[in-house]
């Protein structure tokens, strides 16, 4: 009792917040550059709350909460044990996580998916001996690769998706080449990174206690947030979900990574900022977009600067060739962190603070021959 007291009391989650985000190096990053682009053009200052994209923001609070409510209630740690059950190798746990966060990924989104899988994982890696930052850096991956797939996969399709008004049948016939290959390889570096040892229990091996009022409070509420969300009512769904929490588990809230919202708050305006500068639109220009193979390049080099979807947003001021921005900003995904939204969350998710450097030992390869892949489907297959 004197634990959940203490996590309860209103100070505690602003200290470790505080305490984390001094030791969060990309949030420093992110920091030191709205400073310097204060500096640069502080009239703007007044209009940094008008750059946050609020209704992303609200999306992530309500899935952050979600999902910790699953992995508080002990839920995750039961399906471990379920899981061991059925899985007998680390290989086989290895490829049976990152198949489903790949087919997950094609449906619910790439950070939702890993808002299901990575808990799980947690969970499994806290009563057996498997690593787990290593799995939660392929699960990055695998989102990376099967959200490509669907035109609601990721943020950067949906926009798109819309933008080519093709069918849905289409985008996913123009992606299919690229993602099938990208999973080949990626299930094979799996196989080949995890061994085939047996599962091993740790010391712990007592299941957790199961409390059944906040799994299903956190069960109940999910589908609906999603819809809601869906229906572009993020804002109202997240504060219902607040609401909940806070009557009935508010010691929910004290677990959440907070600080994981204010790094987004912040990717939100730094990279706006940069994007309006006039330096950038001028460079943007003498790159010869027009031309495909330049096109392409460019959309995986600014995903490496300012994340795949904003690069998506940009590319499309320039050129309607959706079917190459597609390509260029999906494999964008991979390689620096700051590729993709998901792996800012998978890495957060991780809890270990060296896990981006094993992040990007997989991560970098993994671009390189997703590039060349890409670059061979467009521009030496037959994708348009």
């Amino acid at each position: 009792m004197a634990d959940s007291a203490s996590h309860s009391s209103p100070t505690h989650p602003l200290r470790a917040v505080l305490h984390g985000l001094r030791r969060d190096g990309f949030f420093l990053i992110l920091l030191a550059g709205l400073v310097l682009l204060s500096v640069i053009a502080p009239g703007r200052i007044a209009s940094y709350p008008t750059l946050v994209d609020w209704p992303t923001i609200a999306a992530l609070t309500g899935l952050l909460v979600l999902t910790k409510g699953l992995e508080v209630s002990g839920s995750m740690h039961r399906l471990g044990h379920w899981l061991i059950g059925l899985m007998a190798t680390e290989r086989a746990t290895a490829l049976c996580l990152v198949t489903a966060a790949a087919l997950l990924s094609t449906v619910l989104t790439n950070d939702v998916a890993l808002f299901v899988v990575v808990p799980l994982t947690l969970g499994l890696c806290l009563i057996t001996k498997m690593p787990a930052t290593r799995l939660v850096v392929f699960e990055a991956l695998a989102v990376n690769a099967g959200s490509a797939l669907t035109p609601i996969g990721n943020p950067q399709n949906l926009f798109l998706w819309q933008l080519s008004k093709v069918s849905f049948g289409e985008f996913v016939m123009h992606m299919l080449p690229l993602v099938a290959l990208l999973m080949v390889v990626l299930l094979v570096l799996t196989a080949c990174v995890f061994g085939n040892r047996p599962i091993q229990l740790s010391g712990e091996q007592k299941r957790a206690p199961l409390d059944r009022t906040l799994l299903g409070v956190s069960l109940a509420l999910y589908l609906p947030f999603l819809i809601a969300t869906d229906m572009r009512h993020s804002g109202w769904a997240v504060l219902v979900v607040l609401l909940v929490f806070l009557m009935l588990r508010r010691r929910v809230l004290a677990c959440v990574d907070w600080g994981l919202l204010l790094v987004f708050v912040l990717m939100f305006i730094d990279l706006r900022l940069l994007a309006d500068l006039g330096l950038v639109r001028d460079g943007m220009h003498a790159l010869g977009l027009e031309q495909p193979k330049h096109l392409y390049w460019v959309g995986i080099a600014a995903s490496q600067i300012v994340s795949n979807v904003p690069a998506a947003i940009a590319l499309a001021e320039y050129s309607t060739d959706w079917q190459v921005i597609a390509y260029g900003v999906n494999v964008g995904g991979f390689g620096f962190m700051v590729g993709s939204m998901a792996n800012l969350i998978a890495l957060r998710m991780a809890r270990d603070r060296k896990a981006w450097l094993s992040f990007h030992g997989y991560a970098i390869p993994f671009l390189c021959i997703a590039a060349a892949l890409g670059y061979v489907l467009l521009f030496r297959g037959h994708a348009p």
